[in-house]
């Protein structure tokens, strides 16, 4: 007896396409040890280089001696911003539209700044010519406060900008200061403060911190000058702007230089950019002929490559007494370090910030924001979020608590009252953005009654009667969080990166035999694209996603991409992948059509192939498509079935979520314990939960990290005190809360799939959870606000202050 037929849902479930909790097929290889790292790479005579370094935040070089480094034994040269003149590299382009020393140029203006390159056959005397170099520095005075940058007597850091009065961004009105930006309207906004019962203004600091990816940045440079071609290996979340960069820099055509992207073990903004070891290594490599590896190392990398935030952001809300938001006003100060680095869309100095307005429907609101030069590091990444909106929404849900205790009402109510309704989407925000779609009463009701929020509130106040009782030494805080997150940086409208506009790519081919490879233009560092990607394709196109191949990071074989960070790799490139595959599809039934003998009007699509309207049992499947396509398709036509997409978008997408946060505090030590910590995300369409899971945990995690005490820290001579995981907080499983994860599903409605992205969201909205769960906890004993990071010290410092210790 024949087998039955297998049924609808077993055809669906057969493809493992989207919504299947779909295994990561790349962890095969990485629970294997099998994964191919940069540092894994040896080539035949490949040569080592590594830096001499700055011990001060800002001098002069006077001079530079590598005598003796040059007689260590296996050291073949010292590279100097110099040698670098002789070729015009010793400057290269950011992606800000600043310039930025490869090597020191006269003076130094950051601790671990680059100063020379040493290059020799292995690290062990690289390391040996480093401690060689002799150079003679001039101690100039430093600048580490943000606020006395533009002070009238302080000392002038970037000295190649004399006589400057405007940048890539506008006006300068110092010679520390680097734009102002200012978005909304003034005058009605200073209008609604002078109208507004109750007001609050706030200086709502985000401290700087750091990516601190597993792997550090590192790169392969390999010259075969026979074919004047460079190839480079490196830890790039975006290849191909990469090889751009290098081609503007080194003037070599663009043809000539091949840029591979290997596994990486982390990005989170970290690997956007163009730092000096990749110049150094490239030059290195053209001089001598042979390979050169360069390698960072820990300290390197939390000291001199780009760090995150260093927002300082005075907040004023208005509103009336019953607690609606009538006004909101932002000034920010931006600490940009020393050149700006800052890996934002470029025509954004300060990025999506005017995203602060968050999930109120703010009447008017107006923002300005200073950037400014320091003697730190620069950079300005995305760290986990799509360019400052992490900032955006700590300030705008600190604030938002801060109204709540003026107004005395609770701050889960006062977000329930001010939420975008859902009829109002599209909605178009008092600082120029258009969001796409949102439920936000839903997800925030949904938090609440899952947590028993009323219950929780209940007990904190028999807390807080106990301890002013002193049966008790512990304070308890509920954090409540609420965000909308912007993502998908793409719309050539809004965005670009070195006036290359932020679409993404797919090209998608199809074999005869029903198997396929995608290349994209994204990279992942981790996120599951070779997971989720297939799956995308799988649902479109009918064929299961274990026999579709993903392929990205080399610019020899992938379409022309921008990248993948601030969460724009669903947004942008899941909507190529989708349209390319639709492409596909739409081939593929004109083929059908021919092979069935009827029109292509006459099919429609059913899992896995097409039928023909009304006569069911008439069918071909993708997998017979696809050989068709190789021998017998309708006369004119092409034969192959491949499809490329370029996606710009039409816009951006607006994630969501509602976050808490119940953690008790010991006043006398500061101790904290995260007791509870609930995570609802809406990001549309969800392509696979278990991935989806994960993301939110390591999100979550580094949230955790930032808000309770991950901090790049300086003292007032520039010295970094932070600068290794000794002292800089990374947390283990030991430290780390368990997470409960939640889902509403509201599509976007112009994303091809609906999908919104959600690799960013649960930073953007776990900090301001744990913070306002501290500040929440204080709050009863008179405090307003108190600064992250909230470690153990800080929150006893706290408590000492507010008299909660004697």
């Amino acid at each position: 007896m024949n087998d039955m037929a297998p049924t609808r849902e077993q055809r669906t479930a057969a493809l493992e396409g989207m919504g299947c909790k779909r295994k990561r097929v790349e962890d095969i290889r990485f629970t294997q040890g099998r994964g191919s790292y940069v540092d894994d790479l040896k080539l035949p005579g490949m040569l080592h280089g590594d830096f001499v370094r700055s011990p001060h935040a800002h001098a002069r070089v006077k001079s530079i001696n590598s005598e003796a480094a040059l007689k260590v034994p296996g050291v073949l040269a010292v590279i100097t911003a110099e040698t670098l003149k002789t070729v015009n590299l010793a400057w290269m382009p950011t992606l800000a539209g600043d310039v930025q020393m490869v090597l020191a140029d006269g003076k130094v203006l950051f601790q671990n700044q680059e100063v020379a390159f040493v290059v020799a056959t292995d690290r062990y005397a690289a390391d040996d010519g480093v401690a060689k170099v002799v150079v003679e520095y001039e101690s100039l005075p430093v600048i580490i406060d943000p606020f006395k940058a533009m002070d009238k007597d302080a000392p002038v850091l970037r000295e190649d900008l004399a006589g400057k009065t405007s940048g890539a961004h506008g006006p300068r009105k110092h010679h520390n200061h680097i734009f102002e930006w200012t978005v909304g309207d003034k005058d009605l906004t200073d209008a609604a403060f002078r109208k507004a019962e109750v007001t609050i203004k706030e200086m709502i600091s985000y401290h700087r911190t750091h990516p601190s990816p597993l792997e550090t940045c590192q790169c392969v440079c390999s010259f075969d000058k026979v074919k004047g071609e460079l190839t480079i290996w490196g830890t790039f979340q975006a290849p191909h702007v990469i090889r751009t960069v290098v081609s503007l820099i080194a003037k070599l055509p663009e043809q000539k230089i091949h840029v591979i992207s290997p596994d990486i073990g982390g990005g989170f903004g970290n690997k956007v950019g163009a730092y000096p070891g990749y110049i150094c290594a490239a030059v290195a490599s053209i001089v001598t002929g042979k390979p050169v590896k360069w390698v960072e190392d820990r300290i390197e990398n939390l000291t001199a490559t780009s760090f995150a935030r260093d927002y300082h952001m005075t907040t004023e809300i208005a509103s009336t007494s019953e607690g609606r938001v009538t006004g909101l006003r932002v000034h920010v100060l931006a600490d940009h370090g020393a050149f700006d680095a800052c890996a934002d869309p470029s025509k954004w100095p300060a990025g999506f910030f005017n995203i602060v307005t968050g999930s109120y429907d703010f009447p008017t609101a107006h923002l300005t924001v200073d950037g400014i030069y320091s003697n730190k590091a620069p950079g300005g990444v995305a760290y986990r979020c799509s360019f400052r909106v992490t900032e955006a929404a700590y300030c705008i849900e600190r604030a938002m608590d801060i109204l709540a205790q003026k107004l005395k009402m609770d701050p889960a109510e006062l977000r329930l009252k001010n939420f975008i309704k859902p009829e109002q989407f599209p909605y178009h925000s008092a600082l120029g953005w258009e969001y796409d779609s949102g439920n936000y009463h839903t997800a925030m009701r949904k938090m609440m009654e899952t947590v028993k929020y009323a219950e929780l509130r209940k007990e904190q106040a028999d807390k807080r009667a106990a301890f002013k009782r002193g049966e008790t030494r512990e304070i308890m805080g509920i954090g409540v969080s609420f965000f909308t997150e912007i993502v998908g940086a793409g719309p050539s409208k809004n965005c670009d990166i070195l006036g290359i506009a932020m679409f993404d790519s797919c090209e998608i081919r199809m074999h005869p035999t029903g198997a396929g490879i995608a290349r994209v233009g994204s990279k992942s560092q981790g996120q599951g694209h070779e997971t989720t990607w297939a799956q995308i394709i799988a649902t479109e196109i009918g064929i299961p996603a274990d026999n579709i191949m993903v392929e990205e990071g080399n610019t020899d074989t992938a379409p022309y991409g921008l990248g993948t960070y601030g969460s724009r790799s669903t947004p942008v490139a899941g909507a190529a992948i989708a349209m390319a595959a639709r492409k596909i599809k739409a081939k593929a039934q004109m083929i059908a059509a021919y092979k069935l003998e009827v029109h292509e009007d006459d099919l429609e699509w059913d899992i896995d192939g097409f039928r023909v309207k009304g006569l069911p049992e008439k069918t071909m499947s993708m997998k017979d498509i696809c050989w068709a396509a190789y021998n017998s398709v309708p006369p004119g036509m092409e034969p192959g079935l491949e499809a490329v997409s370029y996606y710009d978008p039409p816009n951006m997408t607006y994630p969501f979520g509602a976050y808490i946060c119940v953690m008790d505090i010991d006043v006398d030590t500061g101790v904290y314990k995260v007791r509870r910590f609930y995570a609802l995300d809406d990001c549309g369409t969800r392509i696979n939960p278990m991935i989806i899971e994960g993301q939110v945990h390591g999100g979550l995690t580094e949230a955790f990290a930032i808000a309770m005490g991950q901090e790049i820290r300086y003292d007032e001579g520039g010295n970094v005190v932070t600068g290794s995981f000794m002292d800089f907080f990374m947390p283990t499983a030991v430290e780390t809360p368990h997470w409960e994860t939640d889902f509403t599903v509201t599509p976007s409605p112009h994303h091809p799939i609906g999908a919104k992205g959600v690799g960013e969201s649960p930073n953007v909205g776990g900090v301001p959870a744990f913070s306002n769960a501290v500040n929440d906890a204080f709050s009863f004993l008179g405090s307003t606000h108190i600064q992250m990071p909230h470690d153990y010290w800080r929150n006893w410092k706290a408590a000492k202050a507010l008299g909660a210790v004697a």
